[in-house]
């Protein structure tokens, strides 16, 4: 029988709570019970509704026992606060796990996919643990942690912000071996009155929580690549740097086009190699030379590495990819509607541009938030990206896509809405066999929605 993930006197141990009703031990942990599964320890966070209101219907769906701060029925351990008791388990879990190396990403762009990249190496190198989803928040990175067994080997977490002081606790919760700043962007940036500068400092609080002697992978193609080196290096973290340069200890050669995926080649610690993956799209050469550093860094070798890389598919919403069956033939939607900002529109459209397509390249468009006073112009900005990567078709919806639609040439307008709901219907009308769909924006745009419609259209085969 394997070993529970959390006892009840482990918790108390880590939190200092009281018990309440029965022993119990639990398997899993749970922030919502719409993902609760039989076995799992309820963590009743305050939130749009008070986590307590939803203890009984835990206990109904099989929860071993929840984590409160006031009496309730059933198992439980009762401490003073929620988030903080929570917080407790997650530091328990690392010390716990003490052979276990970790590894953190955060980043203006492909955090996410980078995280679960290195993520399906892990999971090839022995007991991997990972965040799901983007749970890279002052709720889900301790969630992540205290999800984390004991006998895991190696673990990476995603971290996140959209305010300054956001990373550095997190960090200093996970205490990573290794860390990696992906890129740093125009993003964020309606909360820093130093605009991108502040964004860049943010993303280097990722070093305050480095271990002695740790890893820091950096972007050098990245302009704040000199910032981010020096505050590295201020913590004494081994640097490690990726980039078309023959100094880095991952050199960018070329990628191309390939299939539905790309083929990479790349200079590794001064071996030639040439390898494939699934993503399409000219900045996953980037990231795949950052994948590899990670996995190397956390101990694993770079053949396992590579070997990750060519099983890892892209996720839903960040460039996954389905055929839709229309009367008369197929189109091919690009679902890359879960997130939008400046630096991924454009990397976005070039991949649009750069793929083979029978009909017309179409671009479906929602707005880019938390972009402040700029928004308005980095959004008129994104025309160019579209006049270089030749799409044929542009479709925007909302205020600030509006300034998209005014900078088109009228030739590359297809339709413009208010709103996703009300695009969707013009998209819906307008798409035909043998087009190329790409529907990106910002994932509180709505530009999900779109891609849904487009989903509901197929007639059927395959999907």
């Amino acid at each position: 029988m394997s070993r529970p993930l959390w006892t009840r006197d482990e918790i108390i141990l880590a939190t200092g709570g009281q018990g309440l009703g029965p022993d119990f031990a639990a398997t899993g942990l749970a922030i919502d019970t719409r993902d609760l599964e039989a076995g799992d320890l309820f963590i009743a966070l305050a939130g749009v509704r008070d986590g307590h209101d939803f203890v009984g219907q835990a206990n109904a769906k099989g929860a071993a026992a929840a984590l409160v701060s006031q009496t309730v029925e059933g198992s439980a351990v009762q401490v003073p606060d929620v988030l903080t008791g929570l917080e407790q388990m997650g530091v328990y879990a690392r010390k716990r796990a003490s052979g276990a190396r970790r590894g953190a990403i955060t980043g203006s762009v492909g955090k996410t996919s980078l995280t679960q990249a290195v993520a399906t190496g892990l999971a090839m190198g022995g007991h991997g643990h990972a965040s799901v989803k983007s749970f890279n928040n002052h709720i889900g990175v301790p969630l992540t942690l205290a999800r984390m067994p004991a006998d895991t080997q190696r673990a990476v977490f995603e971290l996140g912000m959209n305010h300054a002081g956001e990373i550095e606790p997190l960090s200093r919760m996970v205490a990573p071996h290794v860390v990696c700043i992906t890129t740093v962007g125009p993003v964020h940036m309606e909360n820093f009155a130093d605009g991108e500068a502040g964004v860049a400092l943010a993303k280097a609080e990722i070093f305050a929580g480095l271990e002695p002697g740790g890893t820091a992978i950096l972007n050098a193609d990245n302009h704040w690549f000199d910032l981010l080196l020096a505050r590295a290096r201020a913590v004494g973290a081994k640097v490690d740097s990726f980039g078309a340069a023959s100094t880095n200890a991952a050199q960018l050669l070329d990628i191309q086009p390939s299939g539905s995926g790309s083929l990479v080649s790349a200079v590794l610690h001064g071996k030639t190699v040439s390898f494939p993956i699934l993503q399409a799209g000219s900045h996953w050469g980037h990231n795949s030379l950052a994948a590899i550093l990670m996995l190397e860094a956390l101990g694993l070798d770079q053949d396992l590495a590579i070997a990750a890389l060519g099983q890892f598919e892209p996720l839903a919403g960040r460039g996954a990819e389905r055929v839709i069956n229309l009367a008369g033939g197929e189109m091919t939607l690009i679902d890359e509607s879960y997130n939008a900002n400046p630096v991924s529109m454009t990397a976005a459209l070039n991949t649009l541009g750069a793929r083979k397509a029978t009909g017309r390249k179409i671009a479906v468009l929602s707005d880019m938030l938390e972009l402040g006073e700029a928004g308005p112009a980095l959004h008129a900005q994104v025309s160019e990206a579209i006049s270089a990567a030749r799409i044929d078709l542009v479709f925007c919806c909302g205020p600030l896509m509006n300034c998209l639609w005014q900078a088109l040439e009228p030739t590359q307008r297809g339709g413009y809405a208010p709103d996703a709901e009300r695009l969707s219907g013009i998209v819906t009308e307008a798409v035909a066999p043998g087009d190329l769909v790409m529907v990106k924006g910002s994932n509180g745009s709505k530009a999900s929605r779109i891609a849904t419609a487009l989903v509901s259209m197929d007639i059927g085969g395959r999907g």
